[in-house]
C-alpha cells in the first residue's frame, strides 16, 4: 500500500519520475525491513530489482552499486576475523577473563561492556571491528551462565552492542564512516578538535542509552550467575589463539595507523580475511567460512548503498533537501524550535536512508545552507545532524555494520524500533539541551 500510494500518486513539482519511482522503492524497503515479514536480505534484493524493473537507476551498474563498494568488503572481512576469534579459542578465554572481573554480577558485566565501547575505541576504531569480535565473546559469556538467546540480559546486551556501540566511534575522528564523512563535510577538523566538539554529546547518549536498556529489560539483571561448570580458568594460550590475537593487533594498527600508509579501510580487512583463509597458516576453512559467515549480510548492506546512490541519482535527495527548507523557514524566529524540527526531520530523512554515509552526504549540505541563509551558525547545523543521525538505529537494515549482532541474538525488528524511538527522543534532547550549551561555550554559538 505505501510502495502505491509513493508511486502513483501525482509527481510533486520539482521530483523528477524517476526520483518519484526511488521514492516509492525506498519507502517499500523502509516498511518490509521494519516489519521483516521476508527476510531482509531478500526485501535488498527485491528492492534492486525494483530500482532496475522500473527505471529508477540509468543502468544496471547503478542499481547493483552498492556490490562494487569497499564497505561490502569490509564488512565481510570484518566478519571473518570475528569468526577466526571466536574458532581460535580467543573469544572463549577472553570470555572467561570477563566473566571474573565481572564478579559473576550481570550489571558489573553490562557496565564494563558499555565502558568498553569507548575505552575499546582508541584500538579498534570503528564499531563494525569491534562489534564483530565482542559479539562472539559475550555469546561465550552467555553460554557459561547458560543465558537464552531469549533471555532479558542477552536481549540489553546484545541491543546495546548493536545500538549504543556505534556512539562510542564516533567520539573520535579516526572512528569510521561517520566522523570521518562528516567532519569533511562540515569542513576541517583536528583530530583533537574533533574529539573535544564530539566527545561529550556521544559519550553522554551512550551512557543515558545503555540506562534506558538496563531499566527495559531489568529483569535480566537480578539474580548473580555463576560459571557453569568448572572450567572457567582458561588453560595455557594455545597456538591459534596466538595466530588470532596477532591477526586481530596487526589488522587494528594497519586500521589506526592509516594516516601514515593511506590504505583505506576495506585494504586490511582483506588482509586479514586472506591470511586467515590460507590453507596451512589461516584459522579457518573455505568450507567454514562459507557455512558459518552470515551471508545476509552482505546482501543487506550493498543493497542499502544501492537504494542511498538511486535517491542521489534520481534527484530524490535533492528534492527531498528543498521540501526540507521550506519547512524550517517558517520557524526562523525560534531558533531553538528551528532545531527542534531539524532533528525531527533528520529522524525521519534517517529512518528511509538506511546507509549512514548517504545520509550524511545528503543531509549535512542542506542542514548547513539553511542555518547560513537563515544567518545562524552552519557549523552548529551540520553537527546537529550528525549528533541524532549517528544515534538512531530503527530496524536491523539501518545498521549494516550491526545487523549480523541483532540477527544473532533473535532480536526482531519491533524491539530494535521500539528502542529507535526511545533514542530520537535522547538524541534530540542532548542536542538541544547539552549539545548547544556546549558548542556555545567552546565559542561555536547557534548565532554567527
Amino acid at each position: 500500500m505505501v510502495f502505491g500510494a509513493v508511486l502513483f500518486a501525482p509527481t510533486p513539482d520539482g521530483l523528477t519520475p524517476e526520483g518519484q519511482r526511488a521514492l516509492a522503492v525506498v519507502s517499500l524497503a523502509v516498511v518490509l525491513w521494519t516489519t521483516e515479514v521476508v527476510p531482509i536480505a531478500v526485501t535488498g534484493l527485491a528492492s534492486v530489482l525494483l530500482l532496475l524493473l522500473l527505471g529508477a537507476v540509468p543502468s544496471t551498474s547503478d542499481g547493483l552499486y552498492g556490490f562494487a563498494q569497499p564497505v561490502t568488503y569490509f564488512l565481510v572481512g570484518i566478519l571473518t576475523l570475528g569468526l577466526a576469534v571466536h574458532q581460535s579459542g580467543l573469544a572463549q578465554r577472553m570470555a572467561a577473563h570477563i566473566i571474573r572481573l565481572a564478579g559473576g554480577s550481570p550489571r558489573m558485566l553490562y557496565m564494563q561492556m558499555l565502558v568498553s565501547f569507548a575505552a575499546l575505541t582508541f584500538a579498534l576504531p570503528s564499531a563494525s571491528n569491534r562489534g564483530a569480535i565482542l559479539v562472539h565473546i559475550y555469546e561465550e559469556v552467555m553460554d557459561r551462565w547458560n543465558i537464552a538467546r531469549e533471555a532479558p540480559l542477552n536481549k540489553a546486551v546484545m541491543l546495546a552492542m548493536g545500538s549504543l556501540n556505534r556512539l562510542g566511534s564516533t567520539a573520535l575522528l579516526a572512528g569510521g564512516i561517520t566522523p570521518v564523512v562528516a567532519s569533511s563535510l562540515v569542513g576541517g577538523f583536528s583530530w583533537t578538535r574533533w574529539f573535544v566538539m564530539m566527545a561529550p554529546p556521544f559519550y553522554l547518549m551512550l551512557a543515558i542509552g545503555g540506562a534506558i536498556l538496563f531499566l527495559m529489560y531489568r529483569s535480566g539483571f537480578s539474580a548473580s550467575r555463576e560459571p557453569a561448570g568448572g572450567d572457567l580458568l582458561p588453560g595455557p594460550i594455545t597456538f591459534p589463539e596466538m595466530k588470532a590475537g596477532m591477526i586481530t593487533l596487526g589488522t587494528a594498527l594497519l586500521w589506526f595507523t592509516d594516516f601514515a600508509h593511506g590504505l583505506p579501510p576495506a585494504v586490511p580487512a582483506l588482509i586479514a580475511m586472506t591470511v586467515i583463509l590460507m590453507p596451512g597458516i589461516g584459522l579457518l576453512t573455505w568450507r567454514e567460512f562459507e557455512r558459518d559467515l552470515g551471508w545476509s549480510n552482505f546482501f543487506v548492506i550493498a543493497t542499502s548503498l544501492s537504494l542511498a546512490h538511486a535517491l542521489a541519482s534520481s534527484g530524490a535527495a535533492r528534492w527531498s533537501a528543498e521540501l526540507l527548507v521550506g519547512l524550517v523557514a517558517g520557524v526562523v524566529d525560534y531558533p531553538v524550535l528551528l532545531l527542534l524540527v531539524l532533528g525531527a526531520a533528520s529522524a525521519a530523512v534517517r529512518m528511509v536512508m538506511t546507509n549512514i554515509s548517504g545520509y550524511l552526504a545528503f543531509l549535512i549540505p542542506v542542514a548547513m545552507s539553511t542555518g547560513e541563509s537563515l544567518g545562524f551558525n552552519p557549523l552548529v547545523f551540520g553537527l546537529a545532524v550528525v549528533v541524532v543521525g549517528d544515534a538512531l538505529v530503527y530496524y536491523p537494515a539501518n545498521a549494516t555494520a550491526s545487523v549480523f549482532i541483532f540477527q544473532r541474538a533473535n532480536i526482531g525488528a519491533p524491539e530494535v524500533f521500539r528502542f529507535g524511538v526511545v533514542m530520537t527522543v535522547v538524541a534530540i534532547a542532548v542536542m538541544l539541551l547539552v549539545s548547544l550549551v556546549y558548542w556555545n561555550w567552546l565559542g561555536e554559538g547557534l548565532t554567527v
